[in-house]
């Protein structure tokens, strides 16, 4: 089992769709970015048939050092989930 990367979807892009690779490569690029510009305003993405990156602010909670047992409080912050659309999760199950 691999790891799909940046270039997997460019050359995926170029076999399909028969774009040139320097110009698929920029289209992923463009995506991901377009992408990662609307998570840092604070909006989710919404893929249909794929599924859904959604923004969770956590709040400070008491964490504990799972060496010692010292107790510490963990800073609130801000983290990024993805939740699959149900068509995805059908898809996943079928493959198995």
């Amino acid at each position: 089992m691999g790891t799909l990367t940046r270039a997997d979807l460019a050359e995926a892009l170029h076999r399909q769709v028969g774009l040139a690779r320097s110009d698929s490569a920029r289209l992923v690029e463009q995506i991901l970015g377009e992408m990662c510009e609307a998570l840092s305003r604070g909006e989710n993405v919404k893929i249909s048939g794929f599924g859904t990156f959604v923004l969770r602010d956590k709040g400070e909670r008491i964490g504990r050092n799972p060496k010692t047992g010292v107790e510490v409080p963990i800073a609130p912050r801000r983290v990024l989930t993805f939740r699959a659309s149900q068509m995805m999760r059908d898809r996943i199950v079928s493959a198995s």
